[in-house]
C-alpha cells in the first residue's frame, strides 16, 4: 500500500491579508456603510449605525486621551456584554492603547493578578454583574496595584461627565492614530489556565482583524447579515469572531443579553431577524431543549458558529435540522491563535461538517506531530496539532519563557490538543493530551466515548473523565445530564446500552448524574474541577 502523505496542510491564499489597523477598518466601514445598522443592544433598547458607532468610539477615545492614556498603555475592560464594551474596544484601537479583557467571573484575587501582571493604567468596568460587586472589588484591589490610575464605572456620574467633556474636546484622534501599525500589540487576553495563574496572550491588529475577517468570509458574511452574539465579548469568540467579523463586512452585531440565557437568545434571533447565531455546544443544547423553542421563529437563520469546545455530532445535526442553520460552521482554535485555525465551509459535505473541525483557514498552516519527537505524522495518525501563520500571538505578556514553551523557533504554535488529519486535510479533535485516559495500557480519548453517549435517547449531555484506579491505573467516569422526564441512569443500565457497541474498556465504570457541569465563563467544561470533585464523590 502507498505511504500516506504527511499530516501537513495549508489554507488558501487567493484573498490577501488585511494590512491595516482596526481603526482604519472602522473608518472604511463608515465610508462604505454609514447608515447601516452596526450594533443593537437589546437589554438597553439602543441602536447604532456605523456612523454613530464610530462617533461613540471616538468620544470614548477622546476621553481616554484626556486622561493621559497613550499608545501602548494598558486599558482594562471588565464588564458583561454591553454596547460600552464595544465602544471601548474600538476606542483603544483608535489610539493604540492595549485593551486588556478581564474575565467577568474573576474575584478580587484574580482581578489583582491581571491588574498587576499587565500593568493596567485605566480600567472601564460595570459597577456590578450578577452577584459580583465589581466596584467593591476594584476598590479593594486598587491600593495594591501601583500602575492603576483611573477606575471608570460605566453609567456612573464620572463616566457621563468624562464623555460629555470629551464631546467638546479638541483632541486630535487622527494624530493619535497616525503612527500606529498593523503589527502593534492591541489586545491582551488571559487564558483560562487550568493550573496556576493565567497567561496573557498578546495579540496585534493584524492577528485579530484578519482572523475576524476570514472567519466572516468563510461564513459568507455581507452587510446584510445580522449576527446574534450571546458569547462573551471578553473572549475571542465574542470580540473577534463577533465584533471584528461584523466590522470587516459591514454586518450588524446583536447583543441579546449581558450574559447567556437560552430564551433571551432565541427571542433576539426572532425579533431582529438574525441570519447568524454563535454559541458553544452547551448553549445550543440549552436552546434546543428549552420548552419555548417551538414558539420562536428562527426562519431568518442561515449560518452561525459553534466553537469553544468539542461539538457533539448529534447536536450539530439538530442545529442544522431544527434551527435551520444550514450553513453553520464549526471553528477550532485557541486564544493564542486569535483564535481560529481551522473552520468548516458551507459547501463541505454534511458528514465532514458534523464530524470534523474543518480545514486550515486562509493564510494558515496546520500539522499534526508526534508529541514526543515533534516529527510530522502520517495522515490518519493521531498526534498534537500545531498551527502557524498570521494568527499566532506575539507572545505571552512579559513572559518570554512561557511563550517559548508553546511557540517553537519556526513559529509553530503547539496547541496541546490531540488531532487526526484525514486524506483531504480535514481535522478531527480527539481531546487534550492531558485529558487522555490510560486504562490498563489502553489509550482512551474521552471525546470518542462522549460522542457515543450522545446517541442514548435519555442523555442530554455527557462528559467523560479519568479517575484513579488501583487495578487499571485509571478508570472512566461519565458525568451525565439527563433529558427532562428521563428515568435515572445507573452504571448497570449504561453498561447494558454500551455492551457490544463500544469496546469493553471504553465503557464508563462510574456514572454521576448532574444538572449542570462546572463551566468557565466562556462555556468550556472544567474537567480539572470534575476530576477533583470525583475524588470526593468516589471516596478516593
Amino acid at each position: 500500500m502507498p505511504t500516506p502523505p504527511p499530516s501537513l496542510s495549508t489554507g488558501p491564499s487567493a484573498t490577501p491579508l488585511l494590512d491595516e489597523t482596526i481603526g482604519t477598518a472602522l473608518d472604511r466601514a463608515v465610508r462604505s456603510f454609514p447608515d447601516r445598522e452596526a450594533l443593537v443592544d437589546l437589554p438597553s433598547g439602543r441602536r447604532w449605525t456605523y456612523r454613530e458607532l464610530a462617533a461613540e468610539a471616538d468620544r470614548v477615545a477622546t476621553a481616554l486621551l484626556t486622561l493621559g492614556v497613550g499608545r501602548g498603555d494598558r486599558v482594562g475592560i471588565w464588564a458583561p456584554n454591553c454596547a460600552e464594551w464595544v465602544f471601548v474596544q474600538y476606542a483603544t484601537a483608535r489610539i493604540g492603547a492595549i485593551l486588556v479583557t478581564v474575565n467577568p467571573g474573576y474575584r478580587t484575587h484574580e482581578l489583582e493578578y491581571v491588574l498587576r501582571q499587565s500593568g493596567i493604567r485605566t480600567i472601564v468596568a460595570a459597577p456590578s454583574f450578577k452577584t459580583s460587586d465589581y466596584a467593591a472589588m476594584l476598590a479593594d484591589a486598587a491600593p495594591r496595584c501601583p500602575d492603576l490610575r483611573d477606575v471608570l464605572l460605566i453609567g456612573s456620574t464620572t463616566w457621563h461627565e468624562l464623555l460629555t467633556a470629551a464631546a467638546g474636546a479638541p483632541a486630535d484622534l487622527a494624530a493619535a492614530g497616525a503612527g500606529l501599525a498593523p503589527d502593534d500589540p492591541i489586545n491582551i487576553q488571559y487564558t483560562s489556565g487550568t493550573t496556576g495563574f493565567p497567561k496573557g496572550a498578546t495579540l496585534s491588529h493584524r492577528n485579530i482583524l484578519n482572523n475576524g475577517y476570514f472567519v466572516g468570509e468563510l461564513c459568507g458574511y455581507t452587510e446584510h447579515d445580522r449576527i446574534c452574539v450571546p458569547v462573551p465579548f471578553y473572549h475571542c469568540f465574542g470580540m473577534v469572531m463577533g465584533n471584528l467579523a461584523a466590522l470587516s463586512h459591514g454586518a450588524c452585531v446583536v447583543i441579546p443579553a449581558p450574559g447567556f440565557d437560552p430564551v433571551t437568545t432565541l427571542r433576539a434571533v426572532a425579533a431582529e431577524r438574525c441570519t447568524s447565531l454563535y454559541g458553544v455546544p452547551t448553549m445550543f443544547i440549552a436552546e434546543l431543549n428549552d420548552p419555548s423553542f417551538a414558539d420562536h421563529d428562527l426562519s431568518s437563520l442561515r449560518t452561525g458558529i459553534m466553537a469553544g469546545s468539542p461539538c457533539p455530532t448529534e447536536v450539530m445535526k439538530e442545529v442544522v435540522d431544527r434551527m435551520g442553520m444550514r450553513d453553520v460552521s464549526i471553528c477550532y482554535g485557541m486564544t493564542e491563535t486569535s483564535p481560529v485555525s481551522t473552520q468548516t465551509r458551507a459547501d463541505d459535505p454534511l458528514e465532514r461538517r458534523v464530524s470534523t473541525v474543518g480545514r486550515a483557514g486562509p493564510h494558515l498552516e496546520v500539522k499534526v506531530v508526534d508529541p514526543d519527537t515533534g516529527h510530522t505524522v502520517a495522515r490518519g495518525t493521531p498526534g498534537e496539532l500545531c498551527t502557524r501563520g498570521y494568527s499566532v500571538m506575539l507572545g505571552y505578556w512579559d513572559q518570554p519563557d512561557r511563550t517559548a514553551e508553546v511557540v517553537d523557533a519556526d513559529g509553530w504554535m503547539h496547541t496541546g490538543d490531540l488531532a487526526v488529519m484525514d486524506e483531504e486535510g480535514y481535522l478531527s479533535i480527539t481531546g487534550r493530551s492531558k485529558d487522555m485516559v490510560i486504562r490498563g495500557g489502553e489509550n482512551i480519548y474521552p471525546r470518542e466515548i462522549e460522542e457515543f453517549l450522545y446517541t442514548h435517547p435519555d442523555i442530554l449531555d455527557a462528559q467523560v473523565i479519568g479517575v484513579p484506579d488501583a487495578k487499571y491505573g485509571e478508570e472512566l467516569m461519565a458525568w451525565i445530564r439527563l433529558r427532562p422526564g428521563a428515568a435515572d441512569l445507573t452504571p448497570d443500565t449504561l453498561r447494558d446500552f454500551c455492551t457490544g457497541r463500544i469496546a469493553h474498556y471504553k465503557i464508563p465504570r462510574y456514572v454521576h448524574l448532574v444538572d449542570d457541569f462546572p463551566m468557565t465563563v466562556t462555556g468550556k467544561v472544567r474537567k480539572v474541577e470534575m476530576r477533583e470533585a470525583a475524588r470526593t464523590i468516589l471516596g478516593l
